[in-house]
């Protein structure tokens, strides 16, 4: 009777919230929630469907329920009324897409009940989220994948086209103390058969025909020399060969030349003054050229060779005419009295002599006396 009492006071037309207000005291977990919501809306579209019917329509009988104001999402909600079996999808269908709409449209009321939803909400939207984003990915990746396939075909190609830098050298091996002491010996074997072949050229004998020059050329003879003797050497033999010989207009030639030292003589080589510190072997190893393009001392820088035997007789001196030189025209090598040239070097050809300097090329040279006056002659 109290209860009939209650309900003829009591307002027919009730709101979601009301209603959820009234069905879901001492409610504990978030699932038995849902379902009493779901039960809540059937409950209203129910009565609302009726009302349409029958005609009669009221405003709070015939609106659709509001699910903004509900708090949870709807796929929860439509999730527990399939689950538990009442109402029909084809007419909830829409009304859930509109009520969704509408939700995303507008920001959600003050909710009445805190069971979680707002944590359940968070969470779901986030999966929602990461599987649109994962959605997109995938698209992105099939539409890429064959430029990228491309891409690394290409990146492979080239990576095959890439050769090593053929400018560089052989990479050097780890230098062991073994195989700098195997270098070492390696380059002191080669000093020593260099200087072997140097020495061996040095002494090779070579004749040297030459003159005395006081204004006239004066027969002085073949001396033996070798190669790695120095000017002053040859100078010191034309001496005594000059003493011998008694070469000059004084009384006494012989002793004239025994008094002189070889710093009082001079060699000269065609017109180039040779100095007495220089040896034969510079002018034959560097092959120098004088005034002409001739070489000074054309002589070979090979060493002879030698037979293997070591009889008595191979170890007696060679006569002289086999010797290298020994038909050279004797006007080309000239001694000459230094004291003479100092009176007479402004006079013919005494002023066509210049001494010897290894800077210049003589092979181009534009001879002239010590005038500057440049000379009308080849040689």
């Amino acid at each position: 009777m109290s209860n009939q009492q209650a309900s003829r006071f009591t307002p027919q037309n009730k709101t979601t919230n009301e209603r959820l207000s009234t069905h879901t005291v001492g409610l504990v977990a978030l699932s038995d929630f849902r379902k009493r919501r779901a039960e809540v809306l059937e409950q209203q579209e129910r009565e609302a469907r009726e009302a349409a019917l029958s005609g009669t329509s009221s405003s709070s009988t015939s609106k659709l329920p509001d699910r903004s104001q509900t708090g949870t999402p709807d796929n929860a909600g439509s999730d527990s009324t399939t689950a538990a079996g009442t109402g029909t999808g084809t007419d909830s269908g829409p009304l859930k897409k509109k009520a969704k709409k509408k939700k995303a449209k507008q920001n959600p009321g003050k909710k009445l009940l805190s069971f979680g939803d707002d944590d359940d909400e968070q969470e779901e939207d986030a999966a929602a989220a990461a599987e649109s984003e994962a959605v997109s990915v995938s698209a992105r990746g099939a539409s890429t994948e064959p430029s990228s396939d491309k891409d690394a075909a290409s990146g492979g190609e080239k990576r095959a086209k890439i050769k090593a830098n053929a400018a560089v050298g052989v990479i050097p091996k780890a230098v062991t103390k073994a195989a700098l002491r195997k270098e070492a010996a390696e380059r002191e074997a080669l000093r020593r058969e260099f200087v072997a072949l140097q020495e061996a050229v040095k002494n090779t004998e070579i004749a040297i025909p030459f003159v005395f020059y006081d204004g006239a050329n004066i027969p002085g003879g073949t001396v033996r020399m070798k190669k790695g003797d120095f000017v002053w050497v040859f100078l010191d033999k034309g001496r005594k060969v000059g003493a011998e010989l008694g070469v000059g207009e004084q009384t006494n030639a012989q002793r004239a030349w025994a008094r002189a030292g070889v710093d009082d003589l001079m060699l000269v080589r065609g017109t180039v003054i040779i100095p007495h510190h220089y040896d034969f072997y510079y002018f034959i190893v560097n092959k120098t050229t004088g005034p002409g393009g001739k070489r000074l001392f054309d002589y070979s820088a090979e060493a002879p060779i030698r037979p293997s035997s070591t009889d008595d007789s191979d170890a007696r001196q060679p006569d002289i005419s086999t010797l290298e030189g020994y038909n050279e025209d004797p006007t080309l090598t000239k001694v000459v009295d230094r004291r003479w040239y100092e009176r007479h070097k402004h006079i013919y050809p005494a002023s066509t002599w210049q001494e010897f300097d290894p800077e210049m090329d003589y092979s181009t040279q534009i001879r002239k006396d010590n005038g500057g006056n440049t000379f009308f002659f080849a040689k």
